[in-house]
């Protein structure tokens, strides 16, 4: 068996700084759905690791985004946490310094250029964006990101293609659930990333998708997707439901089930009616905010019949299931005996975040 990361990187705040700077601020990290600012002028403020960042659509129909922040005098433009829609331009509340909503400076009163300033020169402070799948990805350190060819792409590698036929950017939203959760970000995606808890973890879940549970969930081909039981085919208690699975679907993506890890902070899984898809928000080395989005097709959901909560429920339950434990490991780590885990052989797709963690850090 080879050793995990030490206990350092999941109870320490220093290194909690460094995965901030080197990962969380230089990744593409994901940040909800193209859904939530769908006409020109509408907005969100996001907390990226500490970060205030706004996402706004253009007037033109492009998203843009940008620090929080006034380059006048470095006051939040907007409050944390809010959403809605422009009338104008971006108004400080400040000095009413105002700018477009693509963040060139428009208006500084009773100031000119003979002032000692010049517009071009005071651009808000950009922030990288992306989407792929109706996706919104940022990148903080943008000039990087480009210097380097580090597009979204990059990132995603093969997923998009092993994804290709779930219609992704046409889901919409049906329920958001948030999930405050005592436990360090990669502790959850380790816990993502293996079935090796499955069996003890998720009685339910091993009843819908006996897979999970045998060999220790050793022998599971995420590719091609993993098999319900008999009779079942999506993701609800009863393995069935009275929507219509996706158009385009192989055989196979008909009645198995996928997911993907996106680093450093997506987890989406897919199943033929509907798709789960997570987004974690790091707060601290010892705390993470998780919001979960249950999308289904419009056409489902334009039906009288249309109800989520056979899927939304059953999710719920594993993703209680799951951050208790979680949050049992976290507690765990800090005894003063443990100084590292070991990963068991079923457990060698969560060796990745020790590579990929140990790759941005160093060491």
């Amino acid at each position: 068996m080879e050793r995990t990361l030490q206990r350092d990187y999941y109870l320490s705040e220093e290194i909690f700084q460094r995965e901030k700077e080197r990962i969380l601020f230089r990744e593409w990290f994901c940040a909800g759905r193209e859904e939530e600012v769908p006409n020109p002028g509408d907005y969100l403020v996001l907390d990226v690791a500490g970060e205030s960042v706004l996402v706004v659509r253009t007037r033109e129909g492009r998203l843009a985004a940008h620090y929080n922040v006034c380059r006048h005098r470095g006051s939040r433009l907007v409050l944390e946490g809010c959403k809605g829609s422009f009338a104008g331009g971006i108004r400080c509340p400040y000095h009413s310094w105002t700018y477009t909503l693509d963040g060139s400076l428009r208006t500084a009163p009773f100031l000119d250029e003979n002032d000692g300033f010049t517009k071009e020169d005071l651009f808000l402070y950009p922030v990288g964006i992306a989407s792929w799948g109706g996706f919104l990805f940022l990148n903080l350190t943008p000039a990087e990101a480009v210097s380097r060819g580090y597009g979204l792409s990059a990132q995603l590698g093969a997923i998009p293609e092993r994804l290709r036929r779930y219609p992704l950017e046409q889901l919409r939203s049906a329920r958001r659930m948030t999930y405050e959760v005592n436990a360090n970000w990669k502790v959850l995606l380790e816990n993502y990333n293996e079935c090796y808890h499955c069996g003890p973890v998720h009685p339910e879940l091993c009843r819908l998708v006996p897979a999970f549970k045998q060999r220790g969930g050793s022998e599971l081909d995420w590719e091609r997707g993993i098999p319900h039981r008999e009779g079942a085919w999506t993701f609800t208690e009863s393995g069935t439901t009275n929507r219509r699975p996706f158009e385009g679907l192989d055989d196979d993506e008909r009645v198995r089930h996928k997911g993907e890890l996106i680093y450093p902070n997506f987890m989406i899984s897919l199943s033929a009616d509907h798709v789960t898809a997570y987004t974690l928000w790091p707060r601290g080395p010892g705390h993470t905010t998780i919001l979960c989005d249950f999308l289904f097709h419009p056409s489902e959901q334009a039906r009288p019949e249309f109800d989520p909560d056979d899927a939304v429920n059953f999710w719920d339950l594993v993703n209680r299931q799951d951050w208790a434990i979680c949050e049992n490991v976290q507690r765990g780590m800090q005894s003063r005996v443990f100084q590292h885990g070991f990963y068991a052989p079923m457990e060698n797709a969560s060796l990745d975040i020790r590579r990929y963690i140990t790759e941005k850090l160093g060491g």
